[in-house]
């Protein structure tokens, strides 16, 4: 559901009063941060630091604290001891020179032990709960830390909301000038973008009709190619066929010629039992046999070449009408390219046929 402009404007008061409480408050570790600038500044005459942290008016490396405090103790270390032996000696040594020896008692030395005990549970007590400060000072300080980086970019993201929601709105004050009334509303947009959905489908459905159209036609254009370089062959071998007879239209004997071709072709027919040819193709050739005896019903075999193109090389033959597996003597005669041997093995074989046939 789209805001209106008081959302808006209320999401944007909400981030800067969030982000002028994140600036106003007093967080801990910004004090602490401030208290330790104080402590380290060189206007401090007897810094309660370390001296090489002293001289730096800046933070440093908490690691390079931590070792200048590390060197501190062990110098006060040394220093304690020193004072403790002197002091030691001093006393013992104005006790032997003295005229009058100190009247120590046991009580004395029982209340100096006593006295050192409870200075010891004391000094226990303090360095634990120092240990412990130590620990959860170790123990917070990533967190403390994770929390800041959280309220700092939460207030980063806040205002970077705060400016985009403010760009929004100046663009679309701008938009509202450039676009005045009468708009567009929900509604009326819905409705042109479903006319516009139902328009592109339809497109898209006359585009599938004209590409399927285009296939068809490329395809019809491919055989038509082919007719006519197939016509175009035959245009010539029948122009080179009429200029023979043309030459030969002179000579008397073409007619008597023709007669002799086609008695020839009917004895050879009748000769073979062959009933009819054809060539469907250049390069195939369709022979139908009719072997049947006198008296007897039509037995026919229907053999069809085809040959390699271009050559006189038989390539596949095809037989219909035989009963008996001839693919061998088929193979064969392929392989020796035997025509006539091929032709003379099938009559034989399909004679063979009929006339178990008829004695049946």
């Amino acid at each position: 559901m789209p805001h209106s402009e008081t959302d808006f404007a209320t999401i944007v008061d909400t981030a800067r009063a969030l982000q002028s409480s994140l600036d106003g408050s007093n967080l801990h570790i910004s004090s602490s941060r401030s208290r330790f600038d104080d402590r380290i500044s060189s206007e401090d005459v007897n810094p309660n630091l370390p001296i090489s942290m002293a001289e730096k008016s800046s933070l440093v490396d908490p690691a390079s604290v931590t070792a200048d405090v590390a060197a501190q103790l062990a110098f006060f270390r040394k220093l304690k001891f020193q004072y403790l032996e002197q002091k030691a000696k001093d006393q013992y040594i104005k006790t032997i020179v003295s005229d009058d020896a100190p009247n120590i008692t046991a009580a004395d030395n029982e209340l100096l032990r006593r006295t050192n005990e409870e200075k010891k549970q004391v000094l226990k007590v303090e360095k634990q709960r120092l240990a412990e400060a130590h620990s959860n000072i170790q123990t917070l300080s990533p967190m403390i830390e994770q929390d800041l980086q959280k309220a700092r970019k939460l207030t980063n993201e806040a205002t970077s909301l705060a400016q985009q929601i403010l760009d929004a709105r100046l663009q679309l004050k701008r938009l509202r000038q450039t676009h005045p009334h009468p708009r567009l509303t929900i509604q009326s947009a819905n409705a042109q973008l479903d006319n516009q959905v139902e328009e592109m489908q339809q497109l898209d459905e006359r585009l599938q009709q004209r590409n399927d159209m285009i296939e068809k036609v490329k395809a019809a254009v491919k055989d038509g190619a082919r007719d006519i370089e197939r016509l175009r062959l035959e245009r010539g071998e029948v122009e080179k066929q009429a200029k023979a007879t043309k030459n030969e239209a002179a000579d008397g004997r073409v007619v008597s010629l023709y007669d002799w071709y086609t008695a020839s072709l009917a004895l050879h027919k009748l000769m073979h039992s062959l009933e009819s040819f054809k060539s469907p193709s250049e390069n195939e050739l369709c022979l139908t046999y009719n072997i049947s005896q006198p008296g007897e019903g039509p037995y026919r075999v229907a053999v069809s070449l085809l040959f390699v193109p271009n050559t006189h090389r038989l390539a596949e033959a095809r037989v219909n009408g035989l009963q008996a597996d001839v693919g061998d003597v088929v193979e064969a005669h392929v392989q020796s390219n035997d025509v006539p041997g091929l032709l003379a093995s099938l009559l034989a074989q399909g004679r063979a046929e009929a006339r178990a046939f008829e004695s049946l």
